[in-house]
């Protein structure tokens, strides 16, 4: 597994946001949102500035999320990662030895014990959870039962929630917040 040591990561809607992080310094950024003719140019593009560039694979129109999606992926845009919900997905993702991530969504307290579950199985090398606004002491729990590194991601809006995320142990927040992304290793 790749270790990614970036406080912050920005998962990109828009491209011109995508082209104002080019400039950034950003090693890695989610893309959210993108057709699949768009991909692998952007992919492509964010090489040429040393991005390396993860995509949420449930969100890419055109492209069922499953696993000939990501062997399709793995071969004609190789991006450095992929997220999903789906953990045929993120498995397929391990296998073609991309950075694979789970997203998991907390609910509430059983849909988080059958996530946790599901992370036990599918082993993936970094597990998204969704809120990442939720009280430190839930994603403390998450972060010490996950088996695997914890990014936080969803309804972070100010800077003084992504210290808390942090503080409470997560690795990174994924965040399509502009005002956010420039906080780095700032925090």
């Amino acid at each position: 597994m790749r270790t990614i040591s970036q406080p912050v990561i920005p998962a990109v809607r828009h491209l011109k946001d995508f082209e104002e992080l080019l400039q950034s310094n950003h090693e890695y950024l989610i893309l959210l949102d993108a057709h699949l003719a768009r991909v692998k140019s952007i992919v492509r593009q964010a090489e040429q500035f040393g991005k390396k560039m993860i995509l949420h694979v449930d969100l890419i129109e055109g492209l069922k999320a499953d696993e000939h999606a990501v062997e399709f992926l793995a071969q004609e845009v190789k991006p450095a990662g992929i997220i999903s919900t789906r953990s045929q997905v993120v498995q397929a993702a391990k296998k073609k030895k991309l950075i694979a991530i789970q997203r998991i969504f907390m609910l509430d307290m059983i849909a988080l014990e059958m996530s946790l579950q599901q992370l036990e199985k599918t082993n993936p090398d970094y597990a998204e959870v969704l809120p990442g606004s939720v009280p430190s002491h839930i994603l403390k729990h998450v972060v010490s039962k996950a088996g695997v590194p914890v990014w936080a991601g969803g309804l972070l809006q100010e800077a003084s929630e992504v210290r808390n995320a942090l503080d409470a142990g997560v690795s990174a927040v994924t965040t399509s917040a502009k005002t956010l992304w420039r906080l780095g290793s700032a925090v």
